[in-house]
């Protein structure tokens, strides 16, 4: 289904809004592949259509919303009679209400790409299996392969409202995974990659080949080290994990309710003075661009922090109007679920220096292979920060033996600041989020006692 026949239904469940009625309706069609392959075979090869309705209906400041997985005409009927029921049990709030256009033009970005839809079957399963090859010849130390597969997506989604707002797109994807295994005496050390484009010509097994297998081999021997205080160097997709998690206590619907440690601290510096990161759907290298966002609003560059200082939060158009604005275009939504405030493609600004650089300047650190217990480990509210790490010591800008078992404890707010370099290794991760290498100073290490 095109999201010319989404916007076609959607404008017809619009058109029943009756006086005093607002009706927001958004849907979705999609078609996903997955492929799954064990010791040069295909272990299972899988093809499902998805679809989907989301029906806001408002009226006397009450809200009801209704959503099904079909676009069946008589469940589209039964969700709009459903979301009119909700909203009469709902209560009275000044500031819901469906978003308003607000004159921003949205930015023309190719989010669909043929490769998806005319490479053939055979080839994808070819990836897949070249890929757990591959692996396995990598390193005589690789001893096995968990899982190896290929996936891909291909969608349309549209949204119309009674507002006059009227946005579609249709966008592809298509991603490559694999985690590799080492024995390491009576362990198993295991190393994870990915990679994710718009198409499947666009996927780089190269780069996931040699991480998976490194960080599998490279921790064959791991040790808890000393407890000490040490730099933590983070490559680009360990820094878009730390920084991703920065950047999540940064949206309007947390702000309001109190539950981010940087509430009330726009114009502070927060971070570093050279830290700068903003939200920007428009740039289309980043597998999160998007024209709209999960309101029908233009996307449009949010700046969050520049040389260190907060700028501002993320909003929609209901957070936007509790904090005495307007939205930011930073709505993020499913059909299934209402819009809230959210990253669409995080973007870290680049310093100076590669990743071979960044370590041989650190004097004591841990290259960092993984984070683990971040849901965990990690509160939001207060910012306090304690994960579990594995990866490799520095020593005297070098990298040393590889270490595990143990943690390391900051706050969100001291790690914003205590960073102490940036690279210039620029890279656009799969997740959407774009960042180089960060170095961050003066990071307890819980360990062995001397």
């Amino acid at each position: 289904m095109k999201p010319e026949d989404l916007l076609t239904l959607a404008r017809s469940v619009v058109a029943q809004a009756a006086d005093g009625e607002e009706i927001e309706v958004a849907c979705s069609f999609g078609t996903s592949r997955n492929i799954r392959v064990y010791e040069g075979e295909v272990e299972s090869l899988t093809t499902a259509d998805n679809s989907g309705i989301g029906v806001r209906v408002l009226a006397d400041g009450r809200e009801g919303f209704a959503s099904a997985g079909s676009l069946d005409p008589d469940v589209v009927a039964e969700m709009l009679s459903e979301a009119r029921d909700n909203a009469t049990f709902a209560e009275s709030d000044p500031f819901v209400g469906i978003a308003r256009p607000d004159g921003v033009e949205p930015v023309d970005i190719e989010l669909w790409h043929s490769g998806v839809s005319t490479t053939p079957t055979k080839d994808k399963v070819a990836m897949a299996v070249e890929l757990e090859r591959r692996v396995r010849a990598h390193d005589p130390r690789i001893s096995g392969i968990r899982v190896a597969g290929y996936g891909d997506n291909e969608g349309s989604f549209a949204l119309v409202s009674t507002a006059g707002i009227e946005a579609a797109s249709e966008a592809s994807s298509a991603s490559i995974s694999v985690q590799a295994l080492a024995v390491d005496g009576d362990r198993t050390q295991t190393g994870f990659a990915y990679d994710g484009a718009r198409q499947p010509q666009d996927l780089d097994l190269d780069q996931v080949v040699e991480r998976a297998v490194s960080q599998a081999v490279d921790l064959i021997g791991a040790t808890k080290p000393a407890t000490a205080s040490v730099d933590l160097v983070l490559d680009p997709r360990m820094a878009a994990t730390v920084i991703g998690l920065i950047a999540g206590t940064l949206t309007g619907d947390r702000v309001i309710k109190g539950r981010s440690p940087f509430v009330d601290r726009v114009g502070e510096q927060i971070g570093a003075k050279m830290l700068s990161f903003v939200d920007d759907a428009t740039d289309p290298a980043s597998l999160g661009a998007d024209s709209h966002d999960g309101e029908g609003l233009a996307c449009r560059r949010v700046p969050l922090v520049l040389d260190g200082v907060l700028q501002g939060f993320l909003h929609d158009s209901y957070t936007g109007r509790r904090a005495g604005g307007g939205s930011t275009g930073s709505a993020v939504r499913g059909t299934r679920g209402l819009p809230t405030p959210g990253l669409h493609a995080l973007a870290v600004a680049p310093g100076q220096g590669s990743l071979e650089e960044l370590i041989s300047r650190s004097e004591l650190g841990v290259l960092v292979f993984s984070l683990a217990g971040l849901h965990s480990g990690v509160n939001p509210v207060s910012g306090d920060f304690s994960v579990g790490v594995e990866g490799r010591m520095i020593r005297n800008g070098e990298l040393a033996e590889p270490v595990g078992e143990f943690t390391v404890g900051s706050t969100l707010q001291r790690l914003m600041l205590d960073i102490s370099a940036i690279g210039d290794d620029l890279r656009h991760l799969p997740s959407g989020v774009s960042t180089p290498s960060i170095v961050i100073a003066d990071v307890a290490l819980s360990g062995t006692s001397a």
